[in-house]
């Protein structure tokens, strides 16, 4: 179990002993596992791209939310890519960057150009003290891809969204309800429950605790503080990527250490991991939901790729393992990794999303 975890476990349940491990097409279904050799990204991609803000706004407050642009290649076909970040107290657009750097640099008849947006109140955006929840982040999403002004306006109906953990399944549960029109969605290490309620469940008197832990991260002195006990250390931020966000603790480099404790210093941190931590922000609440957002995707003729991992802990595997064979997904893979496996293995990641986007794409050119 990761450090902030065990942290909150002891103030929920200072006597019960915690486990070591957290949660975080249809024409045929095809499933495979391929291990391609990738090195981990402990830095950047080094290829110029274009960044940018892009204002939402939400119960009339203005939030500046931060994106990045890669684009490279002269194709007469381009498709647009939205790339999501992995909802978390250290999201950031970062992790996509060398998939989308491999994906727009391949030449061929189709062309790609990669958005990473950072999502509200994580990343590079702003970090107002929302009341955070699934349905706050949801409403996010449309109107990123649905607003005429956003960085992903001139997709022409033919966006393709790619998410990763729970970023994933709330794209997944926005599509099935009609809200976004993508032309394929992938899921990668895609996750429906929280970090506490997959060890604790959901039961009335743990909704009880949840929500005075959530108070008291909200809050504003004592806030902090729990909040540096529990996230905004370099120590946890360590701990937490070596025991299950990464598949290999040598591949947990000193930059990204760094980066992304910088990242929880940055003004109003805490309010999302507040409600991702106690499952404000997961999108279901059993796993016959979480079936459900896939199967609704069915008959809409939407290509579904879930990429799973090999060392994913063991109640996050079981999450994705469900989904192979499952209705509505139509190719299901396999990679190295855990639960960040397009930030460690981003080569693997990008073989397998570019094969899909092909045989997804390359006939109806």
């Amino acid at each position: 179990m990761h450090s902030s975890t065990a942290a909150a476990a002891a103030f929920l349940t200072p006597t019960v002993a915690v486990p070591n491990r957290l949660l975080p097409v249809r024409r045929a279904r095809l499933f495979a596992v391929r291990a391609v050799a990738s090195p981990p990204a402990s830095k950047p991609a080094s290829s110029p791209y274009k960044t940018g803000k892009w204002q939402w706004t939400f119960e009339d407050k203005p939030i500046s939310v931060y994106y990045e642009e890669h684009e490279q290649g002269t194709a007469e076909n381009v498709k647009n890519i939205l790339m999501i970040p992995t909802i978390s107290d250290v999201s950031t657009v970062e992790e996509w960057r060398v998939v989308a750097k491999d994906i727009v640099t391949r030449k061929g008849e189709l062309g790609y150009r990669a958005t990473i947006v950072d999502w509200p109140g994580l990343g590079y955006s702003d970090r107002p003290s929302l009341d955070y929840n699934a349905d706050v982040m949801e409403n996010f999403l449309v109107e990123l891809i649905n607003s005429p002004n956003s960085p992903v306006a001139d997709s022409d109906g033919e966006l393709i969204v790619v998410g990763g953990g729970h970023a994933a399944t709330i794209a997944v549960r926005a599509a099935g309800k009609g809200l976004i029109k993508p032309s394929a969605v992938a899921a990668v290490a895609p996750t429906w429950a929280g970090p506490l309620p997959i060890v604790f469940g959901r039961g009335s008197e743990m909704e009880t605790r949840y929500g005075l832990l959530r108070g008291t991260l909200r809050a504003p002195a004592i806030g902090w503080m729990m909040y540096n006990v529990l996230v905004s250390n370099k120590k946890s931020i360590q701990s937490q990527y070596k025991s299950h966000v990464y598949a290999n603790p040598e591949n947990v480099t000193p930059y990204i250490i760094e980066s992304r404790y910088e990242l929880t210093k940055r003004k109003g941190a805490r309010f999302v991991p507040a409600a991702f931590l106690t499952g404000l922000l997961d999108p279901v609440q059993t796993r016959e939901e979480f079936l459900e957002l896939f199967a609704k995707l069915d008959g809409d003729m939407i290509p579904v790729l879930v990429v799973s991992t090999l060392n994913s802990p063991r109640r996050s595997k079981a999450e994705m393992e469900v989904l192979k064979g499952a209705k509505g997904v139509t190719k299901f893979v396999e990679v190295p990794g855990a639960l960040l496996p397009q930030e460690e293995y981003p080569l693997a990641v990008a073989e397998e999303l570019y094969d899909f986007l092909q045989e997804s794409f390359s006939s109806r050119k």
